[in-house]
């Protein structure tokens, strides 16, 4: 009777040994069926990509036919086209440079170490060692600006230097909106030194 009594209470423990084992094993994670990140390819990719930007001179009918300018010009040695996504976009993954051209002709340059165009907001986001060359000579070098091409705006959070050879000023800041020529501009914040032309003797 009494091994009876021990066979039992050893099976019992056996049993909920296993059961504890297995219970501890169990899989509880909860699944959304979201945890791989589904692969997004290029629908085109583009080596020595060049596109030119043109507008007519003036407002076009049916059957009418005008001149045009060209008012940029966008150069990459690599492009990736993802137009075929819900948020279309292109990336520049090494580097472009835009020549762009006012009224005159006269042209600026803005170069960049990757890019992204968003072809829905029509905003071009430039990151790494951005630098903007104006036709007068002004220059713009900071790390991240956005060139929102319906406004013809442009503007960064990011530190920033700003050379003005007109005046000979060096101005160092944080945050910064202007149009694409950088003849008006509006410095949020401004820190350092401001280095000054020193004017000749009469």
């Amino acid at each position: 009777m009494t091994q009876r009594i021990k066979n039992k209470l050893s099976n019992i423990a056996m049993v909920c040994t296993m059961a504890i084992l297995f219970w501890s094993c169990k899989d509880t994670y909860k699944r959304s069926g979201q945890e791989k990140v589904p692969l997004v390819y290029p629908v085109g990719i583009a080596e020595d990509f060049d596109l030119t930007y043109t507008e007519a001179r003036e407002q076009l009918g049916s059957e009418d036919s005008a001149t045009s300018r060209v008012i940029a010009v966008l150069n990459s040695p690599l492009n990736n086209n993802y137009e075929n996504l819900v948020f279309p976009y292109q990336t520049f993954p090494k580097g472009l440079v835009i020549d762009f051209f006012n009224e005159s002709g006269e042209k600026s340059i803005i170069k960049a170490d990757f890019g992204i165009i968003y072809a829905a907001t029509n905003v071009i986001d430039l990151q790494g060692n951005v630098v903007i060359e104006s036709h007068d000579g002004k220059k713009l070098e900071t790390t991240q600006l956005y060139w929102d091409q319906d406004q013809d705006w442009i503007f960064t959070q990011e530190k920033f230097k700003f050379t003005n050879p007109e005046d000979g000023t060096i101005m160092d800041g944080e945050g910064m909106d202007f149009n694409k020529d950088i003849s008006f501009f509006n410095a949020h914040k401004t820190f350092g030194l401001m280095t000054l032309k020193e004017q000749p003797n009469d």
